[in-house]
């Protein structure tokens, strides 16, 4: 921590995943960087992603192929330019993780000579996955983190909660040039200036009860880009990955899309496969194909979960290409070369998020947005499986270009308005906190999960309107805490997930609504402005 109690840097990075490692790694060779992270270098979605990274180096594949497939899985309301941008710049973004230690699988072809193992996951016509076994998020983040530990321009502040951004001006001129950090070591709040910010805070998973993500996915960057009166698009679109463990001890375990795709069938409890009966390509359909159906079947038969089962490969074959994931079942006394394994839907990805544009720059001047936290246009109404890691990278190097070429022209900050919490106490009530946690967690998952209806939407925004004036009176008369910004900020989240789920007449990708469910002859992003 710098001994100044207001640090000032060339680039503010909120967030220590793909996204923000990435940006700070590109700007670091000519720039003073401070990197925000939340927990630990090593918490956070990216360390827990298991699939890949999509990207064409098969010679029978094509940047064409998998612009259609994103296109596909998006439902139709995809920018298709942003979709080629990120096909046509995957390959590159991937050859600098591997330049920089990221060790993807590779195998001998035919010919004795080495080229990478490419697996297939749904919603893709090619193998052009490439993975480190069924751990590709850890070896991604392993490896960023090492670079950006050694490097001499960046200064990584662990621990720290961002709370708000600094924003200087009005009209045309507001302009970000930094934030609010809440040390959770010193349980205090720093004013940290900057030219440019990043928001690499991930999603917002966490406002559902169940989820596969870490602790840390709570909505904190489109909080606070909202706060800030930044612009937000596609809020209702939140996907569910079909095949999370269902078992009391490893409630956020997530088992990979791969096993789908290395052939894993879906099945009922008796035995029996029901995928084929809801779409052609039956467990290799879009993921919210695969969820609903799963969600469906559980109704139908008042189920617990559903069973993902594997074992009919080869006991080798699992183990080499799943070998986390069999280690991490077999500590659960389950052998998935020999059994199905249990498994239930759980909110995965934010499929919406801050607007920005192909350098990722959103509609607040000094402030950009790359990963899970924004909206480009790449994955319209769905995502399809290992674009996320892929947009993290491609944006961040976008980011970087734009920033560098801005750099010089663009002033560091002079004055900062600092912290002020002479009036407000320390809370003597944090169950009013735990209390409305759980509260918000639950009326998600029951009214704006993977069905939804009109009713269902209207007693949810009751709920929040209630919610956030309690949480907003608490929060101006008493110091913060990570549980009461985090509240804060999930609320805040929640509120833009109902009202643009309520603005969708339709059912489109992961929005799906009982009261509308056809698709509309005309659509295209849902955008709410706070201006």
């Amino acid at each position: 921590m710098a001994n100044s109690a207001t640090p000032v840097c060339d680039v503010l990075i909120i967030g220590s995943g793909a996204a923000g490692l990435s940006l700070a790694l590109q700007q670091a060779k000519t720039a003073r960087v401070i990197v925000l992270s939340k927990g630990p270098l090593q918490e956070g979605s990216t360390y827990y992603a298991q699939g890949g990274i999509a990207a064409v180096f098969d010679e029978s594949d094509s940047i064409e192929s998998h612009v259609e497939d994103t296109l596909r899985a998006g439902a139709g309301i995809c920018d298709r330019s942003v979709v080629e941008y990120t096909a046509e710049h995957a390959r590159e973004s991937l050859q600098w993780l591997i330049d920089l230690g990221v060790d993807f699988d590779q195998e001998t072809s035919a010919d004795g000579t080495s080229r990478f193992h490419l697996t297939r996951e749904g919603g893709h016509s090619h193998r052009r996955i490439l993975h480190a076994a069924d751990a590709t998020g850890r070896a991604v983040q392993s490896t960023l983190v090492s670079q950006a530990l050694a490097h001499p321009n960046i200064q990584v502040m662990e621990n720290f909660n961002a709370v708000d951004l600094l924003v200087e001006g009005e009209g045309e001129d507001r302009r970000c040039v930094g934030a609010y950090a809440w040390s959770r070591d010193e349980q205090r709040v720093y004013t940290i200036g900057a030219r440019f910010t990043a928001l690499c805070t991930g999603g917002a998973s966490k406002v559902y009860q169940y989820t596969s993500n870490p602790d840390v996915a709570s909505g904190d960057g489109i909080a606070m880009a909202w706060r800030a009166g930044c612009k937000v698009a596609n809020m209702e679109f939140n996907q569910f990955h079909p095949t999370c463990l269902f078992h009391p001890k490893a409630q956020n375990f997530l088992l990979t899309e791969a096993l789908r795709g290395e052939g894993a069938w879906l099945k009922r409890p008796d035995g029996t496969r029901f995928m084929p009966d809801f779409h052609e390509n039956a467990e290799l359909a879009p993921r919210d194909v695969v969820a609903r159906a799963i969600d469906y079947e559980m109704k139908r038969l008042g189920a617990d979960c559903m069973f993902l089962d594997i074992s009919h490969k080869p006991k080798e074959f699992i183990i080499q290409h799943f070998p986390n994931i069999h280690e991490k079942c077999l500590s659960l006394g389950i052998d998935m070369t020999q059994e199905p394994l249990p498994i239930v839907p759980a909110a995965h990805y934010t499929c919406g998020g801050v607007m920005t544009d192909l350098h990722a720059q959103t509609d607040l001047a000094g402030l950009y947005a790359i990963g899970e936290v924004a909206y480009t246009g790449l994955h319209g109404a769905n995502r399809m499986a290992s674009n996320s890691l892929l947009e993290c990278v491609v944006f961040a190097r976008a980011a970087a270009r734009h920033m560098n070429e801005r750099m010089n022209a663009t002033p560091l900050p002079a004055e900062l308005l600092e912290w002020d919490e002479s009036k407000v106490t320390d809370s003597d009530e944090e169950v009013i906190i735990q209390h409305n946690w759980h509260e918000l967690r639950l009326f998600m998952w029951d009214y704006v999960g993977i069905v939804r209806t009109s009713k269902r939407l209207e007693r949810a925004a009751r709920r929040v309107e209630l919610l956030q004036q309690e949480i907003h009176d608490y929060y101006s008369n008493f110091r913060v805490t990570n549980n009461l910004l985090e509240l804060r900020n999930l609320a805040q989240v929640a509120e833009l997930i109902i009202k643009s789920a309520q603005l969708r007449k339709e059912s489109r990708g992961l929005h799906f609504t009982l009261d509308y469910p056809d698709l509309a002859e005309i659509s295209g992003p849902t955008v709410l402005s706070p201006r």
